[in-house]
């Protein structure tokens, strides 16, 4: 504590006065202490963006697209988009309504009766295109009890989804004693999908924001400074609602992006706001400075920390964008829009809160809390003990990791199959129905698009192929266009593996102006897609991740050594996750039915996340370990005082992530459940072992090397410091 600082043991009054901050603040101490100068007009702006966005955000669930997981620029996507325009809609995201007679054929009696009845529904939307009636050997079963009507596509895929939320609760209406009604196709499966995901979100949020509170009154011990965190990040998460509805009027945003929004943003909300509070109140209670002066300090040392932080997540996500898929782009902006909201709260927000609330901070605190505390004897003593044991701990710790990320090596991944869906989904029902009436390969049938001159060859080739049970005959452009449409049945489940080898043999041996599509072959080309572009985004969110360290830390090897063991972590979690979704070890625990493999999607999708996340935690242990060796010049001071000091913060917040994230892992289909496990198990893993024991002795291990610096580098790099003076 300096002698010119005055020091305040009890509750003001009155809120304290702005002064001037120190002349040797640097710009986000001169930020904290603008925002407490001008609190009316930080309040004003964001009562105008939380009010004026926050409008909007209740029509989210409802705005935001339910589809757009395809690979851009793909046959099958052009394949859709030409049977949408030339064939009256009888495209993937055409809707089939599956109607089955229990009592005698379905064409006649009550079956009839429910076919024009499910005809005239149709119909009257004008979303859709041409409805076409069952036919006998194509959507008519051999014995007659099965019948689908196609209703086509007379909309883009977002829409189609939007058409069967409407739809298909009136169309299961119409089922009678005898004659049941289930619509289904890739349209349902979305639609019915998002409806599932979106309960299990709100049991999901329901669970953990009082798991989340009471964590943090622990961490806190007050319960006025435990609901801060909350508080903002809620701010934040309205902000981005309403933004992200505002957006999707010019770009279409997946559900998706708003539902990995609400996960990530509240975990690394608090995060953040945590290592402020803590910050705060240890200078302005512990060091006992004035208000204006512990702001200063928080922004100059936490603040920069959280806003490095920030920015390492964001550029971990904005690697998703080099997938050009419409819902991984819509995801990954979602996702970093909310972390925007919330760094900008964090950073403006909060030191107002904080300024304004002073001592009232402790309000309804523990009896055991000494409020000013910063500096952690318990992390101390274990700073110490890994000094004294580096070698030990070290190893141990290494070993763990490596024994987990062990089965990674047989990790094998496939789109989601129908098994995502609850088993009473309609999609699900009618899909089985399908399958029994139609054969194996039924929902799955491919769709061939090619000129009218190819359409003999194109039906030689599918009748010859042994994988493929059926041909329909080639239907004709209902618009006069010189393109046919053949659909065949092939004799596999779509998720089999064998679909992929029969797609790549027919894209081989048909005529070059044929494109081969339909709901399956689109999740072939998807997952194609995503294994070309998978070691892309990994590699440049490790260039970028490194950059970014030796740009904050200004050291080469501790930021080498930092962005290394994030990537052990992050691949012990994919090997776990290996062990639980593909060979199915504690799936009935978590109540999900094992696919066999991971979802397509996952690695490079939680890739991102993951180690965003890993980043954040080591920017945090890190920069307070580079602001004890800035003060001191010692190793041991460095790695021995950031445990002190920011252990505490990072034990607080990864118990916080990881009750967050396996909330979202009790219920719902199997995606969010891959979400919430797997990068629970990131964390835990990353917090605990990691960032606690494996880095610091790396620390331990380098010494001073970890910070030297060659001196063209310095010159080259800005002069960050971590240290307040």
């Amino acid at each position: 504590m300096r002698a010119t600082d005055p020091v305040t043991t009890t509750a003001p009054s009155r809120p304290p006065v702005p002064t001037p901050p120190s002349p040797r603040s640097g710009p986000l101490g001169r930020l904290g202490v603008w925002v407490t100068a001008h609190a009316r007009t930080t309040t004003v702006v964001w009562l105008l963006l939380v009010v004026g966005l926050g409008f909007f955000a209740p029509r989210v669930e409802s705005a935001l697209s339910g589809a757009g997981w395809q690979a851009d620029g793909s046959d099958s996507v052009a394949a859709r988009e030409l049977a949408v325009d030339h064939f009256g809609g009888n495209a993937s995201s055409a809707i089939q309504v599956v109607v089955q007679s229990d009592d005698g054929p379905v064409t006649e009696g009550p079956g009839a009766g429910v076919l024009a009845e499910a005809t005239d529904l149709l119909t009257a939307d004008d979303r859709i295109g041409t409805v076409m009636q069952p036919q006998p050997g194509a959507t008519l079963s051999p014995d007659g009890s099965t019948a689908i009507l196609l209703a086509g596509a007379g909309a883009d895929t977002n829409e189609m989804v939007r058409v069967a939320d409407d739809l298909k609760g009136p169309l299961e209406e119409l089922s009678t004693g005898t004659v049941q009604v289930n619509p289904t196709g890739a349209s349902l499966l979305w639609s019915d999908f998002n409806e599932a995901n979106l309960d299990a979100m709100l049991k999901s949020e329901m669970l953990s924001w009082p798991v989340t509170l009471g964590i943090l009154v622990l961490a806190f011990g007050a319960l006025v400074a435990a609901g801060l965190p909350l508080l903002l990040t809620l701010a934040g998460l309205v902000a981005s609602a309403g933004s992200l509805v505002l957006i999707n009027e010019l770009v279409p945003v997946s559900i998706w992006a708003m539902n990995f929004a609400m996960m990530f943003a509240l975990a690394l909300g608090i995060d953040y706001a945590l290592f402020l509070v803590v910050r705060f109140r240890a200078a302005r209670m512990g060091a006992g400075v004035s208000p204006v002066r512990a702001i200063a300090e928080t922004m100059d040392t936490a603040g920069k920390a959280v806003l490095l932080s920030g920015v390492t997540v964001l550029i971990s996500l904005s690697a998703v964008m080099l997938v050009p898929s419409p819902s991984f782009r819509s995801m990954a902006g979602g996702i970093m829009l909310a972390v925007v909201f919330v760094l900008a709260a964090t950073l403006t927000l909060l030191p107002l809160v904080l300024f304004k609330l002073d001592h009232r901070i402790n309000r309804l605190a523990l009896p055991w809390v000494r409020a000013g505390e910063h500096r952690s004897p318990r992390f101390a003593r274990w700073g110490e003990l890994l000094w004294k044991r580096p070698v030990a701990f070290g190893v141990g710790s290494l070993l763990i990791l490596l024994a987990l990320a062990a089965p990674i090596v047989g990790l094998t991944t496939a789109m989601p199959s129908i098994k995502v869906l609850p088993e009473d989904a309609s999609a699900r029902v009618g899909y089985d129905q399908v399958q029994e009436a139609f054969g194996e390969g039924a929902p799955g049938t491919l769709q061939v698009v090619a000129s009218g001159d190819d359409a003999t060859a194109v039906g030689s080739v599918l009748s010859d192929d042994p994988g493929i049970a059926g041909v329909m005959p080639a239907m004709p452009a209902v618009d006069g266009t010189d393109l046919v449409l053949v659909q065949a049945v092939p004799t596999v489940d779509p998720s089999d593996p064998a679909l992929s080898t029969l797609v790549d043999r027919l894209r081989a041996d048909l005529p070059a102006s044929a494109l081969v599509g339909g709901a399956a072959v689109e999740n072939l080309d998807l997952k194609d897609q995503l294994d070309r572009s998978t070691p892309l985004v990994i590699g440049v969110v490790l260039v970028l991740g490194f950059l970014l360290l030796l740009v904050a830390l200004q050291a080469p090897l501790i930021s080498l050594l930092g962005t290394l063991a994030s990537l052990l972590s992050t691949a012990a979690a994919f090997g776990v996750a290996r062990l639980i979704f593909q060979e199915g070890i504690g799936a009935g625990f978590f109540g999900f039915e094992s696919q066999g493999f991971l979802d397509a999607w996952a690695p490079v999708f939680f890739f991102a996340m993951i180690f965003a996340i890993a980043m954040d935690y080591t920017v945090f242990l890190l920069a307070s370990a580079k602001e004890h060796y800035e003060r001191s010049g010692d190793p041991r001071e460095a790695m021995i005082g950031a445990l002190a000091h920011s252990g505490r913060v990072i034990f607080a917040a990864g118990a916080v992530m990881v009750a967050v994230f396996f909330t979202f892992a009790l219920s719902g289909p199997l995606p969010p459940k891959e979400m919430g496990i797997i990068l629970g198990i990131a964390v835990l893993l990353d917090a605990f072992l990691v960032r606690l024991v494996l880095l610091p002795v790396m620390l331990r291990l380098t010494g001073s090397a970890a910070w030297w610096s060659p001196r063209w580098l310095t010159r080259v790099l800005p002069s960050i410091r971590f240290a307040h003076d």
